[in-house]
């Protein structure tokens, strides 16, 4: 069986996307491709969200905002937008979904706690749905 690719896209690809894709590798390990982008990039990774992820073992230190193109919706197996109304590409046999998360923007790690956790628990779910482990 051939593993999904999952592509989270927020606006910025700095805060709720990176957080999905961060945990979704992390539940996933070898089960699945995970990648994430933005419709309008930022110029660097949010500090909080990279704290966040750090305080539970996830060094996402690395991770620079990419710009979501056709061609990565068209490579991916689920699209899951972080927040309702995003610009996407439409590729038939895409399966796309709406997640609808508050922007993380400028908050620090204590306050972004219960959005990763929130977050970490929808992956858990999609990943039991296309990706069993």
């Amino acid at each position: 069986m051939t593993k999904p690719t999952l592509l989270f896209v927020c606006t910025h690809n700095a805060g709720r996307s990176a957080l999905g894709a961060a945990l979704a590798r992390e539940q996933a390990g070898d089960g699945a491709i995970v990648l994430s982008a933005g419709v309008a990039p930022a110029e660097t990774a949010s500090a909080g969200t990279i704290a966040s992820l750090a305080e539970i073992g996830i060094d996402d230190s690395a991770h620079v905002p990419t710009k979501v193109t056709e061609e990565l919706v068209s490579n991916a197996t689920v699209v899951i937008a972080m927040k309702p109304g995003l610009d996407l590409p439409e590729v038939d046999g895409v399966q796309y979904e709406t997640w609808d998360l508050p922007n993380p923007q400028n908050w620090e790690a204590p306050a972004i706690r219960p959005l990763r956790e929130h977050i970490s628990r929808q992956v858990e779910e999609l990943l039991d749905r296309v990706a069993p482990r």
